[in-house]
């Protein structure tokens, strides 16, 4: 696939970037930190945020000019790899009045290496932007990543997000997005498959600050072995908020007795005239689908596979960039096929 950049990111530090509008955050000057500063993740958030802000000084800034399209993703490769180290990258996309960018993060650890990666993913979307970012979430086994968005959109903006969390010992997703532009929408998507002894922890803020914004969450998750998730979403429309449309959705598979699913969806709403909804499901496998696919000539076990695959669908084939569809679609199926092979169906 033809990329309009490329940066290369190693225990927090830019080694390679290579393209017209990006660039390191340590060498990109005055200008780079102000696009930073836009949509910083408050250092006040918890003590990983604070450590960021304390420690943190490098990191990979994408922007894009006013009235620009960029047709091609940037690739951000993020990598830890130094045992017991406190990683911090940082990514930023700052999007001008106008224009049109996406990016796409790969985050990777190696299996049997213990470290903690704090990553800061930072968007600003002008007016009339369109700003994409697209995460696939690959951490080693004895990773724990404590991830943290700040996304925020100007006046008929459009912000979309795609995260696939498939790795890490323990992983986390803190996501907050401003809606602060008359006419803004945000658009997030997640994929995430847990296995082993995985915790997978998802947080989610949607803040509806200005009037006609609109927002859509989708969520799809699954967990076996004795991994767990959580999803915390909050949908909070402020008294500015006027006609705003926002839905929140969450959906779980538990694939083994020891796995657990929990989904908390929430709404607050201090204006008057919404439209507003969420959905919140964690359950097994579907019986009833199970008998009518086996009742059609397959066996029990490749029934459950096809049910498993159908599930995550839905949200793969909404993914900006196809060609991501095919990788992330084995990468969860061969999940499966591991707790299969355990037993602990």
């Amino acid at each position: 696939t033809a990329l309009a950049g490329r940066a290369l990111v190693i225990d927090g530090t830019v080694v390679s970037v290579e393209g017209d509008g990006i660039a390191s955050l340590a060498a990109g000057g005055d200008g780079a930190w102000a696009a930073a500063a836009a949509a910083r993740v408050p250092a006040a958030l918890d003590k990983f945020a604070a450590a960021h802000h304390a420690f943190g000084s490098d990191g990979v800034v994408v922007r894009v000019p006013s009235g620009v399209a960029v047709a091609e993703p940037y690739l951000i490769e993020v990598q830890a790899v130094t045992p017991g180290a406190l990683v911090l990258p940082r990514v930023i996309l700052d999007a001008g009045d106008g224009s049109q960018a996406s990016v796409i993060v790969s985050y990777r650890s190696p299996d049997g290496v213990a470290l903690t990666v704090v990553p800061h993913v930072e968007v600003v979307a002008g007016a009339n932007a369109t700003a994409s970012v697209t995460i696939a979430q690959a951490w080693g086994d004895q990773t724990t990543a404590i991830a943290q968005h700040h996304h925020v959109a100007g006046r008929d903006a459009a912000l979309e997000l795609a995260e696939t969390g498939m790795g890490g010992r323990f992983a986390r997703l803190h996501l907050t997005i401003d809606l602060d532009g008359r006419g803004s929408d945000a658009r997030v998507l997640g994929l995430y498959f847990g296995d082993r002894e995985q915790t997978l922890d998802y947080r989610a803020f949607m803040n509806h600050n200005a009037p006609s914004t609109t927002s859509d969450m989708f969520l799809k998750g699954a967990v076996g072995d004795s991994s767990q998730s959580v999803f915390t979403g909050m949908i909070r429309i402020e008294p500015e908020g006027q006609k705003t449309n926002a839905h929140q959705t969450n959906r779980n598979l538990v694939l083994s007795e020891g796995a657990e699913a929990q989904s908390v969806p929430n709404l607050e709403i201090l204006a008057n005239d919404v439209r507003c909804g969420h959905g919140s499901a964690v359950g097994p496998l579907d019986a009833e689908q199970r008998y009518y696919l086996m009742s059609r000539g397959l066996d029990r076990a490749a029934a459950d596979r096809l049910q498993v695959k159908g599930f995550f669908e839905e949200v793969l084939t909404r993914y900006r960039h196809q060609e991501l569809e095919p990788p992330l679609r084995r990468a969860a199926m061969a999940k499966y096929a591991g707790i299969v092979e355990r037993g602990a169906l």
